[in-house]
């Protein structure tokens, strides 16, 4: 049985060559992301939020929710893949760098579909479940503040439908979560996560050993 394979950066301009297929408008804002502080570090690699696209499509997902904003990438990627009078809820801490990708939402003309919440993303998540009740969304990606994974996996879990999609990103976390001297509040976050989903009977669960770790977990009915 082959083992994994060992992702140089020759294979991987090979996978992309042969399977990513962006396109002017996301290939601009992913350069201008990637000037900005921190940019290359914080947004998702092209491969994974056109990944994040086909799970839209796959689970035929109307309602998507999405923690962590950012510039908007992975955004724009998902709601793409919306269909007609679907709506993508994205919440971030401000409105600075989601305004960075909202012209290009704009330009893709996919604007209307997309529903920024700028805030806290607890009380944002507290106000959903509020509001629009629970077991609302197909699917909810939660890419933001690492050390409040927990808190907003079990906000995600309520929020999602049975049969949805919780995907998380980072959950290798840059290979910190298997070093037993990493004790940082995010580390330690995103190791008991990882942890809780191993032994969470609510729902089926794969971590995917892509990018810096994407876990997808279903919820069971």
């Amino acid at each position: 049985m082959a083992d994994q394979t060992a992702l140089s950066p020759v294979l991987l301009d090979y996978a992309r060559e042969v399977s990513l297929r962006d396109d002017d408008l996301l290939r601009e804002l992913h350069e201008l992301t990637a000037r900005l502080p921190a940019g290359s570090a914080m947004q998702i690699m092209p491969e994974e939020a056109q990944f994040l696209a086909l799970l839209v499509r796959l689970i035929g997902a109307g309602q998507v929710l999405e923690i962590g904003t950012f510039t908007g990438y992975s955004t724009l990627c998902m709601a793409r893949a919306l269909p007609s009078g679907g709506r993508i809820v994205t919440c971030d801490i401000n409105d600075r760098w989601p305004g960075v990708g909202a012209p290009f939402w704009r330009r893709a003309g996919v604007e209307d579909r997309i529903d920024l919440r700028v805030g806290d993303a607890g009380k944002t998540l507290a106000e959903l479940r509020e509001h629009e009740g629970e077991g609302v969304f197909d699917l909810v990606f939660i890419d933001a503040d690492k050390a409040g994974y927990p808190h907003y996996y079990e906000e995600a879990l309520a929020l999602v439908r049975p049969g949805g999609l919780v995907a998380i990103d980072n959950t290798l976390f840059f290979g910190r979560v298997a070093d037993p001297e990493c004790d940082d509040p995010d580390t330690v976050a995103v190791r008991r996560l990882n942890e809780r989903l191993r032994d969470d009977e609510r729902v089926d669960i794969s971590l995917l050993t892509v990018a810096d770790g994407v876990t997808l977990a279903r919820k069971r009915g």
